[in-house]
């Protein structure tokens, strides 16, 4: 046994006699944990079979092919995205101007109509995109046109920005919304862009930090952008079908002569078909930017795995629990304090 020794009050030495203490049964000894070998213990544990020999955690290859997915897609989306945005094929018009002119040589119709075979864009075949009207083949006379960046004869579609002559209020209500949805479609676009742009650079961080945040951020913003950019599909198919269905102006599809009808066909161009597949590209790209992040946050499990605690029992001794200690008195007592005296 032990000797513990302590002053009392008067300045005497006290022994007082110690046991050993003894680790309660209910306490645990933490150790960190390592993989085992064969030497370290002379029995198998079930847990420790399952663990790899090497703490060192690399990209397994679903997190690497997942990530590389996501990001071709990604790439993929915006050049999609903004190979349609910039161009004019949304949709082709063809006008069989054979027919409507064998309608104008029977006498059937006014010398206004004939007036506008020859002027009005109406009557001549045309691609239309989000910015542009283009006439890839006759060009109506009198109509100012400018040459595009794919060498085209065009003329741009008016979004009243700025409005200098104030004519949008003088416009119908049904005007005025196509208008709107048309504006919106433009800036939800935008905004799709924006989105993509930023989840470049979390991207970028998140594959350069290993970081579970950033990609989980990066497939928020691929998802945000999907939404947006599919929202401006779903205005652009809105004006379309106030401009077909619902506008009942000059101009618009609802007062075209009937000969002008039968011989005009609107179909949906490519320029049109690949935005949707960038929408696509974009959804797939965010869905490929969380499943990559969840592998990554499996990765920092495991990794967490191999250097958390584990629990090691420590079986009680069959000894007497150690004595407690006496709490030592005061130095001073009473009214003494220190070498005053009162």
């Amino acid at each position: 046994m032990d000797r513990a020794k302590d002053r009392n009050r008067g300045g005497q030495m006290r022994v007082r006699a110690t046991a050993p203490r003894q680790v309660p049964a209910d306490r645990y000894v933490y150790a960190r944990l390592r993989t085992p070998s064969s030497s370290s213990f002379p029995f198998s544990l079930p847990f420790f079979s399952s663990l790899p020999s090497s703490t060192s955690v690399q990209f397994t290859p679903s997190l690497t092919v997942t990530l590389s997915l996501a990001t071709i897609s990604a790439v993929v989306a915006v050049a999609l995205l903004g190979i349609s945005f910039g161009t004019d094929n949304w949709q082709y018009i063809t006008v069989q101007r054979s027919q409507i002119q064998v309608v104008l040589q029977s006498g059937d119709v006014n010398s206004e109509d004939v007036e506008k075979f020859t002027k009005d864009p109406l009557y001549f075949s045309r691609t239309r995109g989000l910015f542009r009207v283009c006439f890839p083949k006759d060009r109506p006379a009198g109509v100012a046109l400018y040459l595009s960046p794919v060498e085209t004869h065009c003329m741009n579609v008016d979004y009243y920005i700025p409005d200098e002559e104030n004519q949008f209020k003088t416009f119908s209500e049904d005007k005025q919304a196509t208008i709107h949805m048309a504006r919106s479609m433009i800036a939800l676009f935008i905004v799709a862009f924006f989105f993509i742009f930023i989840a470049f650079w979390t991207g970028v961080a998140g594959c350069w930090r290993r970081s579970p945040g950033n990609i989980q951020s990066t497939f928020i913003l691929m998802m945000m952008a999907c939404l947006l950019s599919a929202g401006g599909m779903g205005l652009w198919h809105g004006v379309e079908y106030y401009e077909q269905q619902k506008l009942v102006e000059e101009g618009y599809y609802l007062q075209w002569p009937e000969h002008l009808k039968e011989a005009t066909t609107i179909s949906y161009d490519w320029s049109y078909i690949i935005a949707w597949i960038g929408v696509g590209c974009s959804l797939v790209s965010s869905l490929l930017f969380f499943g990559a992040g969840r592998c990554l946050e499996d990765e920092r499990d495991r990794e967490h795995a191999h250097k958390m605690q584990y629990l090691m029992p420590v079986y009680p001794q069959k000894q007497q629990y150690a004595y407690g200690y006496a709490y030592p008195g005061p130095y001073y007592h009473g009214s003494q304090y220190g070498p005053y005296n009162y």
